[in-house]
């Protein structure tokens, strides 16, 4: 397995990470034998980086993640590294009330992640969202606090804008912004990407496959669950999803021509986007993790780069990648 840097502060990673967050909620229904075996093959196939929240399904997923790094040998489940987003807030029917970036409470959401995860540290810890009634500054600091004491080993962002970035480097040493990025959502490229170059700090790429609607196996007529975050997106909304769906055509030609999947040539844009970048795959199968491994097989020359932007060029897509209430929540636009 390739490795690549996690910003100049943070550790060697495998080239891909793996999202879990698909095996608990918002993406239909999960079988957690399934999930299990999927995370085991991952680190059997290299993959060090496993990513969660602590809000994914109200800590299901990071006990899902505890559960498959016990049972996975030692020398597994020593490589594996932890990315744990915090603070965003739930209630019992599964609603969202906003997002808490207080000292304090940054403090409770790591007692309970490394309670649920069954580990003495975790590896990258960040808070999912900023939290608008609190400095920056404030909650970097706490965890800071966190990695002063060993609980947390490096400390990285999520969904910021650039101005943020800057503000928290400035407090403490930052080893990635995770952030949604791939070919249909590319907001990162006008200036939170510069930003993180000039600063040393990496990416770790959700999205990558914008929630399987570039993944080449989504279908118009796929029925989805009330629960499923798909079914409130509007990229996945009427005629949005039928002009999507033709860009995903677009992009396939270009993939049998090279004797590969659609998504495994989406993964592999992302991949050959810089060496900073690390793609989050949200594989919940075996199935799944094995297409996408083989994106690290898959090399992309300037030829290939040209055609794959005349097919799906920045600001193709349409629809904002999150329904309008969230979108303030975000650090880029799209």
């Amino acid at each position: 397995m390739q490795t690549r840097p996690l910003g100049t502060t943070g550790p060697q990673v495998s080239a891909l990470g793996l999202g879990c967050m698909g095996m608990s909620a918002l993406y239909g229904e999960a079988d957690r034998a399934e999930s299990i075996a999927t995370i085991h093959a991952a680190l059997e196939a290299g993959v060090t980086l496993l990513d969660t929240g602590d809000f994914y399904a109200m800590g299901h997923n990071e006990m899902l993640i505890g559960e498959a790094l016990r049972a996975a040998p030692a020398a597994l489940r020593e490589q594996a590294l932890t990315s744990v987003k915090f603070g965003a807030l739930r209630d019992p029917d599964g609603g969202w009330s906003g997002y808490d970036g207080r000292p304090a409470a940054v403090r409770n959401f790591a007692a309970y992640s490394l309670q649920r995860l069954g580990v003495d540290h975790i590896d990258v810890y960040r808070i999912a969202r900023l939290d608008p009634n609190v400095p920056i500054e404030e909650t970097v600091g706490a965890i800071a606090e966190l990695v002063e004491k060993g609980h947390v080993r490096h400390i990285g962002l999520s969904e910021v804008g650039a101005e943020t970035i800057r503000r928290a480097a400035a407090t403490a040493p930052i080893s990635d912004l995770q952030i949604e990025y791939s070919l249909i959502s590319r907001g990162i490229e006008d200036e939170v990407l510069p930003t993180t170059r000039e600063l040393g700090i990496g990416i770790t790429a959700y999205g990558v496959l914008s929630r399987g609607l570039i993944s080449g196996h989504f279908t118009a007529d796929r029925q989805l669950a009330p629960t499923d975050f798909r079914s409130m997106s509007p990229r996945f909304q009427g005629e949005n999803l039928q002009h999507n769906l033709s860009l995903v055509e677009a992009l396939r030609k270009i993939a049998e021509q090279k004797g590969v999947s659609v998504a495994q040539i989406a993964i592999a844009w992302v991949l050959s986007r810089g060496e900073d970048i690390v793609p989050l795959v949200g594989a919940r199968t075996r199935e799944r993790l094995t297409e996408a491994l083989g994106a690290l097989d898959v090399t992309l020359d300037d030829a290939d780069l040209a055609a794959i932007e005349q097919a799906v060029p920045a600001d193709a897509a349409a629809g904002d990648r999150y329904p309008a209430a969230q979108m303030s929540h975000l650090g880029t636009d799209r």
